[in-house]
């Protein structure tokens, strides 16, 4: 067997739980990042404050309307000396695949997140801006100014493995030069820094270990990877291993209490797809907070598979998340929950209505971007491949309602912002956009009193 894929298939196998924590740092409150005159910067990073160094909040009703030789995967010298350092961290530690979390996680020093910010801009000069993206408030909604109760801000993104970008998924109106590695690396981590997510589920990785791994962790993150048991990725000459889900948390704002790594199964079966759950605590209000990722089925004709796995995810959260572990949210069976993922269906599957009508009480987050409350976006992901022109919403960030309330949401860009040739492209890294969501708990009942 092919040692990639044999290492895929031990990652497959996992699906076990572990206990325990990483140690809390200080509270991370970056500071917003003013680029020089003429910067590529969409609009500078950072959470909160006022002025044009930050992203702006609006009403939800005023949403603004030839190739190159390709670098190996993975290659590619780095302008940057601060992300070259970072990237070859672990170069000499190779991580075991029967481990279920990553080691090395607990750095001594940090890296400054708006230096790195820059860096990102400077290695990206040559390339047009990412589009402008706000975000904005939900109808009738006001961003919680509770210090003791701060909104927790949420990542999603299919981030659109590199062995696929570059070898499998034709994307027939994009530039290869656009896909490599050596720049795209940066364009996905300048998305990530300049929102600053406490929370950050991503989809289609296979640069886990030699770029996110330690660059999130330096930036003060807990990550943790599972692979797919077959990924197409190993189908690719020169593929950097198989692509997986990720999913990481600030330390500064939560502590670890639970992970579960699922291979999602349909009628008993086991399948390609998986899926990551963890239990949080979050250090700022004591409260619980259950977190998953996953990836479904792609393709047209899987419509039943995909309804398969939803239900059976489902399932396992709803176990997860009513168990009992000495703690009253976790002992009555009201773990808040957020699941992430890229659903590979529209609002019209079945798969999407399971999860609508679970006994879990979730909502879409992203519906509440429409005038009305129950409408998804007209899109998640906008693509031209041989097949021709694909316009669909397939991605979610899911919540329990009862318990989180949203109180803002990154727009969708529109066609004119995303352009004639669609994703990915020279100004976004993805062929599906990132999705983010500030939620914070609801007041407990008894708490009221």
């Amino acid at each position: 067997m092919n040692p990639a894929r044999r290492c895929s298939a031990l990652f497959g196998q996992l699906c076990v739980s572990s206990r325990g924590g990483q140690a809390a740092r200080g509270p991370f409150t970056p500071t917003p990042v003013t680029g020089p005159a003429g910067a590529r910067c969409c609009h500078p990073g950072g959470r909160g404050g006022k002025g044009p160094t930050c992203p702006q909040l609006k009403p939800s009703g005023a949403v603004s309307t030839a190739a190159a030789a390709v670098c190996p995967m993975g290659g590619g010298s780095s302008s940057s000396r601060l992300f070259g350092t970072l990237a070859q961290s672990l170069n000499s530690t190779q991580p075991d695949p029967y481990s279920e979390e990553s080691p090395n996680q607990d750095l001594d020093h940090e890296v400054d997140p708006d230096q790195l910010l820059r860096e990102c801009e400077e290695a990206l000069q040559r390339r047009p801006a990412r589009p402008h993206r706000d975000l904005v408030y939900p109808s009738g909604t006001e961003p919680s100014r509770h210090k003791h109760n701060p909104s927790i801000r949420v990542m999603q993104w299919n981030i659109l493995a590199q062995a696929l970008g570059e070898g499998k998924d034709g994307f027939i109106r994009c530039p290869l030069d656009a896909l490599n590695w050596h720049e795209r690396k940066y364009l996905i981590l300048e998305e990530i820094l300049t929102y600053r997510p406490d929370i950050i589920c991503l989809q289609e990785v296979d640069h886990y270990y030699d770029t996110f791994l330690p660059i999130m962790t330096s930036l003060g993150y807990h990550g943790s990877f599972l692979a797919k048991p077959w990924s197409p990725c190993l189908d690719v000459e020169q593929n950097n291993g198989p692509d997986g889900c990720a999913l990481f948390y600030h330390r500064s704002r939560f502590s670890l209490q639970d992970t579960v790594h699922l291979r999602l199964s349909a009628m008993m079966l086991p399948t390609n797809q998986v899926a990551i759950v963890q239990t949080l605590n979050c250090q700022v209000t004591g409260r619980w907070l259950c977190v998953a990722v996953t990836h479904l089925k792609a393709r047209s004709g899987w419509e039943r598979l995909r309804s398969a796995q939803g239900a059976d995810l489902l399932q396992s959260l709803r176990s997860i998340t009513s168990r009992g572990s000495g703690q009253s949210e976790a002992a009555s069976g009201a773990v808040p929950l957020v699941v992430c993922g890229d659903f590979n269906a529209e609002p019209s599957e079945d798969v999407y209505r399971r999860f609508s009508s679970s006994p879990l009480g979730l909502s879409s987050a992203y519906k509440l971007l429409s005038s009305d409350g129950q409408t998804e976006p007209a899109y998640t992901t906008w693509k031209i491949r041989p097949s021709g022109e694909s316009c669909s919403t397939l991605d979610y960030i899911w919540y329990t309602q009862e318990a989180l309330s949203v109180e803002s949401l990154l727009d969708i860009p529109t066609e004119e912002q995303i352009g004639p040739d669609r994703l990915p492209s020279y100004h976004y890294p993805s062929d599906h956009l990132s999705l983010i969501c500030d939620v914070s708990f609801r007041e407990e009942p008894h708490r009221l009193i």
